[in-house]
């Protein structure tokens, strides 16, 4: 009897269709990385396509097809967020001379 093997799935791949354009739009990977995933993220909890898509395409190439039309970017804030300077909390020892003299 022969072993019975496991049928191998092969590696889902990008398409260099959506890719090739998308990396003229945004030339950094790494920033073009960080863009499709939290675009693949919104478009797995529901947001809809700013593009035409079919049934085929995965997330990740609407993302690509999105930045390659240029219907998706990016932008650097400019300036640095405001953030408030908590007051400073004043705690009261317990050590006062109140409660040593008891």
């Amino acid at each position: 009897m022969e072993p019975v093997s496991t049928a191998i799935k092969p590696p889902l791949r990008v398409k260099n269709t959506y890719l090739e354009p998308a990396q003229l739009r945004i030339p950094s990977p790494e920033l073009l990385v960080n863009v499709v995933r939290l675009r693949v993220r919104q478009l797995v909890q529901g947001h809809r396509p700013l593009t035409q898509t079919n049934a085929l395409m995965e997330f990740s190439d609407i993302a690509l097809k999105e930045i390659s039309e240029g219907k998706l970017g990016y932008e650097f804030p400019t300036e640095a967020e405001f953030v408030p300077e908590a007051p400073a909390v004043v705690v009261a020892s317990p050590l006062t001379p109140d409660t040593l003299a008891a």
